[in-house]
Order: C-alpha cells, then structure tokens, then sequence
C-alpha cells in the first residue's frame, strides 16, 4: 500500500505544487472527462472551483488580517487564551483536498459504494464528491497519529459504510420535510448526519422528560421574519465584528471598522460556498448518468450535499440564537481554545438538528447548545492536525502568525474526529491502554448508531402508515 502511495505522491506532488486552486482546477476537470462529461462542461466545473477556492481564501485574509490585532489584544489584557483560529470551513478543505490520500480514499470509497449498491446493500449513490474532504479528514487525522495507513483506510470505510446507511434511513425524513414525492431521489451522505444519533439521545430524553416544551414551540418562519435583518449574516458578522473590538478594548474607529468587515465576511462566505456547489455539479451529474445506464430499471437516491434542507426557516432560527451562545460558551469553556469567527454560523449542527428533531425549534435549540462544547472541544483537539498539514501543502492562510494555530470552530463530524484521533494514538505501537480506549470508544459509537437505526426505522414506519391514512 505504501508503493500505491509513493507513486500517487509521484504523480500528484507536482501538480499540489501549482497550489491549491490550479491543482483542484486540473484535478476535477480530468475527473469529469473521465466521466464522460463534456469537456466544456468539465472544465466549467474546474474552473469555477479555483475561483471558489480563490475567492474563499481572499474572505479569510480579510477576515483573520484585520481580527487578528484585536483578538492579540484581548489575549493580553484578560489572559483568556483563544488563541486558535477559526478560519471556516474552506481553508480546511482545500488542505484536505491538498493530500494526495485523500484522492486514495476517494478512490476507496467510490469502490465500496458501487459493490454495496451492487449487492442491494443500499439504495443511495453518492455523488457529493466535494464533501468526501469531511471523512478524509478521518483518515488524515490517524494517519497524522501513527502513519498507518491500513487501519486510516479501514476507518474511513467504516465510516463511510455509516453515510450510506444513513442516506436510505434519512430519505423519508428529507420527503416529510421537504414535501417531497417519493420518485424524488434527493438524500444527502454528507458526515454532518452521523451527529444524528447522539442528537436522537437527547431527542428522547426531552421526549420523555421534558415533553410539555413541545407546547411552547413556535413557528421558526414567524420569528424569521420579525427578526428580519437583526438575524442575518450581515447582522450577525456586525455583532461578532464589534464584540471582538470590545473584547480587545480597541478605539471606536476600529471597532466600527471591524463591525463591517465581519459583516462583509459572514456573507460573502455564505455566497462563495455556493461556488462550490455549482463547481460539483458537471462530476455530479456525470456519476449520476454513468450509473443509470448501469443499473437500469433500479431505483436508487442520489447523495448530494445537504443545502436542499436550507428551505427549512427552523435551520436558520436554530443558528441565529445559538451563534450568541456559542460566543458566550467559548469565553467560559474549560480546554476550548477557539473564539468562533468563520464557524459562528453552525451549519455543521443546524441541519442535522432539524432532521432529528423534525423542526421543533426549542428542543432544536437546547440540544444544540448542549453539543457546542462538543464542536469547541474537537476544534481545538484538531488544530494542531490542521496547522501542520496547511504548512506541508503550502495553505496555510495569510495573516496567520508564525506558530499560530487554525482550526474550524463547527466543522461536521466533532464525535468522528475524536474517534480518529484515539484510534490514531492506539495505532502507535498498539500499546495497551490506548488500544483498550480506543476499542471502548468504538464500541459505544457503532452501539449508539445501532440503537439510532433501529429508532429511525421505527419512525419511517410511523411515517409511511400516517402516509397511507392520509
């Protein structure tokens, strides 16, 4: 296995050498032609992703250059240590997408998800191919740990294995949610829905002893709307702007100043992630007509990237009250090291909140206050992962210190990255007690999931007789 990577690493390291955003413009459009996509089409896609990448890593530069002063100074005069920061989910990917065994374990996965839908194991065909960089960051994470690559390849499987079960289960949640028909093959295996079954824990525990919060849900449109403007990006980066201006005591210019730019920043994040989703497209669409001529006559889901739940209000409710307590939680929490700026907005919760709790908004927003130390807390345990693989693949961002730590405050996956992490560790020498606790760890997670399965089955039946009686 080694060799295979040698030679990858042979064949890839001069084009990760052009940097990040003509690498993946050449690597998606080759992957695209190989699908037999036009090539005006692949190199469409290839080219609106190193704009998307280009254009992410300028909001960071602005972002991180102009927060950084202020932040160092809060540092100074409180000695609260957020000292790691959070540059969003971007800069991630395109490290993630910067290690030539991340395209090893694309090529994996891909190979496992055809022989299960050969086998009738699933029903979803997973064309998301953009966020495989999320389950990467599994096997990167053990690999950075104790090099083996054997035991990083057979996480990710497990892992991956998890998504596709997750996308079948899941799809008559997104058709109740979404009023969609059945013929609709619309499911997502992004890693944000492995959150579900830890969420479903607290789900039931409200369910069964605070059910009388029910009573006082209310309509997230509703609250959408009188919030208005007050809850939005703009908003929202104004106020993370002007509290990092007063958390470093700075002068009413540059705290005026910071106010905008963390305006401009939250929301032209949220446009340039919508670059990437359109770059995916051409490949997308590709897998999908490559695989219906070969499974004629069989009826399957296509896995796409979760922003199809975004028509939901109470994904957006949910995140604009909890991004003020992620703030206040950030100041207070014991081992967090990150004060939440490109991952304020906690699209790696809010979706999977909403299909668990099916649009509650209270039980929505209590649960996942609960889960933001868990975010805080994998953040900072991956920071120094994510410093060291952004320096040996040249992207590390601009206006980071030297010795600094980066990191992703809400990236999906939180509970993944800690089980890589032990596993990582117990793969070093296999000494004891770490295979002991990471062997524990994996118990309770794959026994966690199991109970998940078998509740979420127990509600697509509900769903479909209630379906039937309608």
């Amino acid at each position: 296995m080694d060799a295979i990577i040698k030679f990858a690493n042979s064949i890839f390291q001069p084009i990760i050498d052009l940097g990040a955003a003509p690498m993946m413009f050449i690597l998606l459009t080759l992957l695209a032609v190989l699908m037999r996509v036009k090539v005006s089409k692949a190199l469409e896609g290839g080219l609106k992703l190193a704009i998307a990448l280009t254009g992410i890593g300028a909001v960071i530069d602005l972002l991180t250059g102009n927060f950084a002063p202020a932040l160092q100074d809060f540092v100074k005069s409180t000695g609260i240590e957020l000292t790691i920061t959070d540059v969003g989910w971007a800069p991630l990917a395109t490290i993630t997408w910067g290690s030539a065994y991340t395209l090893f374990f694309l090529m994996i996965l891909i190979i496992v998800n055809l022989a299960l839908l050969a086998m009738n194991k699933t029903n979803t065909l997973d064309v998301d191919i953009f966020n495989f960089w999320h389950l990467s960051i599994t096997g990167l994470l053990v690999m950075f740990y104790s090099d083996n690559l054997f035991i990083a390849t057979m996480l990710v499987i497990m892992l991956g294995v998890m998504k596709f079960i997750n996308a079948d289960l899941m799809k008559p949640t997104f058709n109740d949610l979404l009023d969609m028909p059945d013929s609709n093959p619309t499911t997502t295996t992004h890693l944000n829905f492995l959150l579900n079954p830890l969420i479903m824990l607290f789900d039931k525990f409200f369910e069964k002893v605070l059910p009388f919060l029910d009573k006082y849900d209310f309509d997230a449109a509703w609250l959408n709307e009188k919030i208005g403007f007050w809850g939005s990006k703009f908003a929202i980066g104004i106020y993370l702007g002007t509290f990092v201006g007063l958390l470093g005591q700075q002068p009413v210019t540059t705290i005026f100043a910071l106010a905008f730019i963390g305006g401009t920043a939250l929301e032209l994040f949220s446009i340039v992630g919508t670059w990437f989703i359109a770059a995916m497209e051409p490949i997308s669409q590709g897998i999908t007509d490559f695989m219906s001529k070969r499974l004629k006559g069989r009826t399957f889901n296509i896995g796409i990237d979760w922003p199809f739940l975004a028509a939901r209000p109470e994904m957006w409710a949910a995140a604009n009250v909890i991004a003020p307590i992620m703030l206040f939680i950030a100041l207070i929490l014991p081992g967090n090291g990150i004060l939440p700026l490109g991952g304020i907005i906690a699209i790696g919760l809010t979706p999977a909140l909403l299909v668990v709790c099916r649009g509650k908004i209270i039980r929505m927003i209590l649960i996942g206050t609960i889960m933001i130390p868990i975010f805080l807390w994998s953040g900072t345990a991956i920071a120094p992962f994510v410093t060291d693989v952004a320096t040996s693949v040249g992207a590390m961002p601009s206006g980071i210190e030297g010795g600094a730590l980066i990191t992703h405050s809400t990236l999906e996956g939180p509970v993944e990255k800690f089980i890589a992490i032990l596993v990582g560790k117990a793969s070093d020498g296999f000494k004891l007690v770490p295979v002991l606790t990471a062997l524990g760890a994996l118990v309770a997670y794959l026994g966690l999931f199991v109970w998940y399965v078998k509740q979420m089955k127990k509600r697509n039946k509900v769903y479909e007789e209630e379906k039937k009686a309608a």
